[in-house]
């Protein structure tokens, strides 16, 4: 009997039931989109604000100490300091290692180059990469190195990708006055030079301009320094720092270390790193790190005010619509009252009545906000606006999303019916009945 006076009850009034609908929807549609990017934002900002290189920097804990003498602060000369190459593999047992999107380790050295001709060698800079590098583990895989981390390179020609071939920075190459395709011994610790073709001519703005760019295993070859690395750059999705972040985690409670060592902070993704390489100092480049953070903060606010906005506009709609429902159900509400119905049956059968409306308005609006997140995303980001089929079931679709728009939506509906669903409860029955007879 209550689901067929629901049936009955959910078909008449029409065009109220499509207005309350129509702003639930819209309001489930808003949210829906602003959800659907928030889950994704974080990744797409990490990787836009990449092109300014590497969140983490990790060198040899040896090149960061400092010794103080009076007033003045000096810094050893430690040219022997390297950490190995070989230890980078531990980076994928840390607790954060997931995060990790990218990885570029480098040695400095100094290696002896000269024309093919009877022009002796002469000592030059020189800096070894990982070039298409694959650091993935046995659950993903993982290309990267420098181009990967220096998106702002540009290298004209190729990367180096054997012991006879050499990359020259643009400075190098112009001093030199060597093209892609020419030839140059090179000469490192052993006394005997080896030719190489230059395969690249590099161009990044900064001082590897003046040296010769070889990859990683080449020039520790030629250097003679077996699995040594320089320095290392880390890229690494991170949450936003905050003051929690900034604290000193050994002065931290357990309780309270353990919460800052499982959130994936630029600082404890970093504490991690030097707890799995020894004698590593890692550090967040903040200028990257804060840019990111003050971004998800400001983008986060916004989306928050709008979902919100888009609630109250949609409870609102839905209080207005029921009111002018219930006004004119006066006659049906007296007369069930007179017939015996309880003030609670009454009630349950107008919260079903709008609870099934924002179930159905709460698809449709999942639906239509998760293909605007993924048109929003595809203008945003700049990623193809033609969204196929195949490209809105991987990307705009979040089932997760669903139950949280649905019980959203219910709260509205519910939020916004309460005020009206009580009014027609205190009405007297005789009352109604007389004044409408």
């Amino acid at each position: 009997m209550f689901l067929r006076m629901l049936g009955e009850s959910f078909v008449r009034q029409r065009r109220r039931k499509l207005l309350a609908g129509l702003a639930i929807l819209l309001g489930t549609t808003a949210v829906t989109a602003m959800l659907a990017l928030a889950t994704t934002i974080g990744d797409r900002i990490h990787s836009e604000l990449a092109v300014y290189g590497a969140n983490i920097a990790v060198y040899p804990k040896a090149d960061t100490l400092d010794v103080k003498i009076g007033d003045q602060t000096l810094r050893p000369a430690t040219g022997g300091a390297y950490l190995h190459e070989s230890d980078l593999e531990k980076l994928h047992g840390i607790f954060w290692a997931n995060n990790i999107t990218g990885l570029s380790p480098e040695l400095d050295a100094t290696i002896s180059l000269g024309k093919m001709d009877a022009v002796p060698p002469a000592p030059v800079p020189a800096v070894g990469f990982w070039f298409q590098h694959n650091f993935g583990s046995a659950k993903s895989s993982l290309i990267t190195g420098a181009t990967q981390l220096h998106p702002w390179w540009k290298l004209q020609g190729s990367a180096p990708r054997e012991n006879n071939q050499i990359v020259l920075g643009a400075a190098l190459a112009k001093d030199l006055k060597v093209a892609i395709g020419d030839r140059l011994m090179v000469l490192g610790v052993s006394d005997v030079a080896e030719p190489a073709t230059v395969t690249g001519i590099l161009t990044t703005g900064d001082a590897t301009e003046t040296k010769a760019v070889f990859s990683l295993s080449s020039l520790q070859q030629y250097a003679g320094l077996p699995d040594a690395v320089s320095r290392v750059d880390v890229s690494a999705r991170t949450k936003p720092e905050d003051a929690f972040a900034r604290k000193d985690p050994d002065s931290l409670a357990p309780k309270q270390r353990d919460i800052w060592y499982c959130r994936p902070y630029a600082n404890s993704i970093a504490y991690q790193i030097r707890e799995a390489i020894p004698g590593a100092e890692a550090q967040q480049v903040r200028q990257v790190e804060q840019s990111e953070g003050t971004i998800l903060e400001r983008i986060a606010g916004l989306m928050w005010l709008v979902s919100a906005a888009a609630l109250l506009a949609a409870a609102v709609a839905v209080s207005a619509a029921m009111a002018t429902a219930v006004l004119e159900r006066r006659t049906e509400i007296g007369l069930m009252r007179s017939l015996g119905a309880s003030k609670g049956r009454i009630a349950s059968l107008f919260y079903a009545e709008a609870g099934l409306l924002a179930l159905i308005a709460g698809v449709v609006g999942y639906a239509v906000g998760s293909l605007l997140a993924a048109l929003l995303t595809a203008k945003i980001f700049g990623e193809p606006s033609g969204i196929t089929q195949r490209f809105a079931m991987e990307h705009a679709f979040n089932p997760v999303l669903l139950p949280v728009v649905l019980a959203m939506a219910l709260l509205v509906a519910i939020a916004g019916s309460t005020a009206s669903i009580r009014s027609a409860l205190r009405m007297d029955p005789s009352t109604v009945l007389r004044s409408n007879a």
